[in-house]
């Protein structure tokens, strides 16, 4: 074999005469190194230190020090949970343990269910095999050889997951005497896995599917280091103060009924906060030159297939059946676009033609899935689709990534990362048109100075995808914004336009969103700013509270005039306690108080109190009304008196 050379992140090489595992470069650079190797990252992807290098790789060895640290320490940790589990309960039986954002889970087949004293004792005997320091080994079986050996342990679990593999081999892992089935990646012993902590039980059924059996899944996670736990569960204890199911119920925002599973019931104030959504976004729309249109609910399946829907999202479609002919509910907007295209004779003059549209979408969800607002079946877009000649392509991605920064930017959201998603295993059209797609959005995203990441596999059927990544106040990752390049429905319907030489050409096709699903984004949005909404988008803008009846004639007079100047307020005229009326307001996240005494009764003035506590003494009613008036037109995200 010729000389092996792997490429370091200094581009220094290091030859081998062999493939080298990660261990084994590692090695060759120092002992202390090879310690504390971890796993490697190589063209985009995290993988097993064991595992073989090409010559000509690019490597990037895994320490604890590494951004992708956690992802392999969590893959080891969850073997860890599974092997406590079973040295606990024998009789138990395991199915699957992924690795998901900030943590991990297990899912268990226990007659006996599991307690919230059983799961201290998970993370004991955790910590007990993580003191052990064990060995993690890696081994290749003939899937035949393990279909036997866990179908004798009683594992039919495992035994269904290598049957619908269907690979002549598989990768076992040993720690010790206990073993799992798994790809990887893992560390080299369990006492790399510093600080491990298991955080939850929930219902899950094998597979997601409700006709399966009904398992016990264990949340847990895992850090290199104590210090980065603690940090974590200080994050966790601060997401479940902002939890949006908690926060939408007390702030009276939204509800769930059984009768409508995963379709929330929004409120007059929870539809002020969607309303006002759609109204900034309209606004938008003029600015930039989309046109809104309005498209059926319900169309003949016919339509699913010609956009190839039908082929891969079939199991997440609604499907009715109306005079001898199959229907669905709209799952997305972009075929019927398409239709509305191509109803119309178009030119070159006539593109770019930006298509916006607020219809309400119907998609299956799993009842294990469904999450409040953030994973619900009936759910409204900011959704367009921008059809253009190939020469106005990267023109309309730029335009459409300075409308998404001016929108975050509004509703301060500077903090998000990029990543171009690239075509997966199960997709329409030809390699020539994947590549002119991923070129053009990476040559749009480059000519912008705008950094990315390449997510490889992760792009929708018809077209690879710009995916934004909003990182929110308490550092937790949302995937909101996006925009596709598609070159296949254009194809698939025929769509056409006359160009400047007169001759028939396609359109390139995008399809764009900036908030996503408005649903999601309000919960996503309640928990970035613990439902302290900004003014413009309060449901109640001032509560107006007076100290007692005498001061009720000018209270009124007061809601009146705010009334008059367009602004959202409710006059609280209980007989109450000032104190307990404030109180009140305050857990309400109102912005603005009025405080209604005989002082400002008799000065014909008021006095304010913010939310956070702060007062400010009596002042012009008219004063008042000029600051609070510019600070919703210009959707300004804290208030001017804050500053004062």
């Amino acid at each position: 074999m010729s000389q092996i050379e792997i490429i370091l992140p200094d581009n220094s090489i290091k030859a081998f005469d062999h493939e080298p595992s990660t261990l084994e470069v590692a090695k060759s650079i120092g002992a202390r190194l090879a310690d504390a190797t971890l796993g490697a990252y190589v063209n985009g992807e995290v993988i097993d230190l064991r595992q073989p290098l090409k010559s000509g790789t690019r490597l990037e060895i895994i320490t604890d020090k590494h951004a992708l640290a956690n992802e392999v320490i969590r893959h080891s940790a969850a073997h860890i949970m599974a092997q406590a589990v079973q040295e606990l309960w024998p009789q138990v039986k395991v199915t699957i343990g992924p690795v998901i954002d900030s943590g991990f889970y297990y899912d268990f087949d226990s007659e006996k269910p599991f307690t919230p004293e059983d799961l201290e004792k998970i993370e004991k005997q955790m910590e007990e095999i993580i003191k052990r320091d064990i060995p993690i080994l890696r081994e290749e079986w003939k899937s035949s050889q393990a279909i036997d050996v866990f179908g004798k342990m009683g594992e039919n679990f495992k035994v269904e997951i290598i049957e619908d593999l269907k690979t002549p081999v598989v990768s076992i892992y040993k720690q010790g005497e206990w073993f799992d089935l798994c790809r990887g990646p893992h560390v080299q012993r369990t006492g790399q896995v510093k600080a491990v902590k298991v955080l939850a039980l929930a219902g899950a059924y094998w597979r997601g599917d409700e006709k399966n059996k009904q398992l016990q899944r264990v949340y847990a996670t895992a850090f290199g280091n104590k210090k980065d736990l603690e940090k974590h569960l200080q994050l966790l204890e601060e997401a479940q103060k902002r939890d949006h199911r908690r926060l939408g119920k007390d702030l009276g925002l939204f509800h769930f009924h059984q009768w409508s599973p995963g379709a929330p019931f929004f409120t007059g104030k929870g539809s002020v906060i969607y309303n006002q959504l759609q109204k900034f976004i309209r606004e938008k729309y003029l600015e930039y030159g989309y046109e809104e249109v309005i498209t059926p609910q319900i169309f003949d399946v016919e339509l699913y297939r010609t956009s190839g829907h039908e082929a891969h999202y079939k199991e997440n479609m609604y499907y009715t059946h109306i005079d001898e002919r199959d229907f669905s509910m709209k799952p997305m907007n972009c075929p019927g676009h398409c239709l509305l295209y191509g109803m119309s004779h178009r030119s070159y003059r006539d593109l770019p033609w930006r298509v916006a549209d607020f219809g309400r979408l119907h998609r299956f969800e799993r009842s294990g899935v469904m999450h409040g607002l953030t994973r619900v079946r009936s759910f409204c877009q900011d959704d367009a689709h921008i059809f253009c000649s190939l020469d106005q392509l990267q023109q309309e991605i730029s335009n459409f990534m300075k409308m998404l920064k001016e929108v975050y930017a509004t509703l301060g959201m500077d903090q998000f990362e990029v990543f171009l998603s690239t075509r997966p295993e199960s997709r329409l059209g030809s390699d020539e048109v994947w590549d002119q797609s991923e070129g053009a959005l990476a040559g749009a995203l480059e000519s912008m100075g705008i950094p990315y990441k390449i997510n490889p596999g992760d792009g929708a059927f018809y077209g690879p995808k710009i995916d934004i990544n909003f990182k929110d106040a308490i550092e937790r990752k949302w995937q909101l914004g996006t925009l596709q390049v598609d070159f296949n429905n254009p194809e698939r319907f025929k769509l056409k336009y006359i160009g400047d030489d007169n001759q028939e050409h396609r359109p390139v096709m995008l399809h764009r969103a900036i908030l996503g699903s408005l649903e999601r984004f309000i919960g996503v949005y309640i928990e970035h700013c613990a439902g302290r909404f900004p003014t413009w988008l309060s449901p109640v803008q001032v509560k107006i509270i007076n100290v007692s009846e005498k001061q009720g004639a000018y209270s009124l007079g007061l809601e009146k005039i705010l009334k008059e100047n367009g602004i959202r307020v409710e006059y609280d005229s209980r007989n109450e306690k000032l104190g307990y009326k404030i109180r009140e307001a305050q857990l309400m996240k109102i912005p603005y108080m009025i405080i209604v005494g005989d002082k400002e009764m008799e000065a014909q003035k008021v006095s304010l109190r913010l939310r956070n506590g702060q007062n400010k003494e009596a002042m012009e009613l008219n004063d008042f009304l000029k600051v609070v008036l510019e600070e919703i037109n210009e959707r300004k995200l804290e208030s001017p008196f804050l500053s004062e």
